[in-house]
């Protein structure tokens, strides 16, 4: 699981890290200039990350089903050369995914160089294509979106049967301890499709709104920065030293209230 979770990391790491330095830089230089190979760049490496991740999320439901249900068989179906296998498909899929589709993004000329967005968007993009290239880009969307719906069918499935030996344990304490390390992969799946959704499924627009600001923001930026937090809140060490950073803060907090009560 650790494994999966340091890929994981690199992924939200990588995809902040390809949209996030230009748009202060820009904002910094009062500025909203890329150049056409920094746009290119954007494109591919944002999908790269942000489709491996699906894809590895994807793997590590099939992680949790195997732990969970096939305990005795763990260490054999998920040993480290099959982890291995799994990951790297992950990165070489998201790899092809991404090179699919900036190649169908950037096979039509635009009309125009101004994107409304503070990173260069495929919606966005495609609403500036002066030919009817971008219905190749469109139909290999229709394809992904179907894909991707696979995937969210296949985890919803997985889960069910994950959920439904949970609850076949007999002690308490094997059930939440079972829970505890299902519930955080399902928020942070459900949390990635449905910014996704949002962003993806709607109309682009060709002028500038608040919506399509925020809902890119909530898609590209969201995810990745809640991540390590969901993630975070199992372990045990950093529980307690938030509890102990909280404890010392009320501490002080009492103790600066004694001092004002004996005055």
């Amino acid at each position: 699981m650790y494994f999966f979770l340091m890929n994981l990391a690199i992924q939200d790491q990588g995809a902040i890290s390809v949209i996030i330095p230009k748009s202060i830089a820009n904002s910094l230089m009062n500025t909203r200039h890329i150049s056409y190979a920094g746009c290119v760049g954007q494109i591919l490496f944002f999908v790269f990350f942000i489709s491996s991740e699906f894809a590895l999320l994807t793997v590590m439901a099939y992680d949790r089903y195997v732990a969970i249900c096939n305990p005795l068989q763990y260490e054999m179906v998920m040993n480290r050369a099959a982890c291995l296998k799994l990951v790297a498909g992950v990165w070489v899929a998201g790899l092809l995914y991404a090179v699919l589709h900036t190649c169908g993004t950037f096979a039509t000329p635009f009309c125009s160089n101004i994107v409304n967005q503070f990173f260069c968007e495929i919606p966005q993009l495609l609403t500036l294509a002066c030919s009817n290239l971008y219905l190749a880009e469109i139909g290999t969307l229709v394809v992904s979106i179907t894909f991707v719906f696979g995937c969210f069918v296949y985890i919803v499935v997985t889960y069910v049967h994950i959920f439904t030996a949970v609850l076949k344990i007999p002690s308490v304490q094997g059930r939440k301890k079972a829970f505890s390390t299902c519930i955080p992969h399902l928020v942070v799946f459900s949390v990635f499709c449905f910014t996704g959704c949002f962003a993806y499924l709607r109309p682009p627009s060709k002028t500038p709104s608040d919506l399509d600001f925020a809902l890119t923001v909530m898609y590209s930026l969201v995810p990745p920065m809640f991540n390590p937090i969901i993630y975070s809140m199992r372990n045990k060490e950093i529980k307690n030293a938030l509890s102990k950073l909280l404890g010392l803060r009320q501490s002080s907090l009492d103790i600066s209230s004694r001092l004002v009560l004996k005055r």
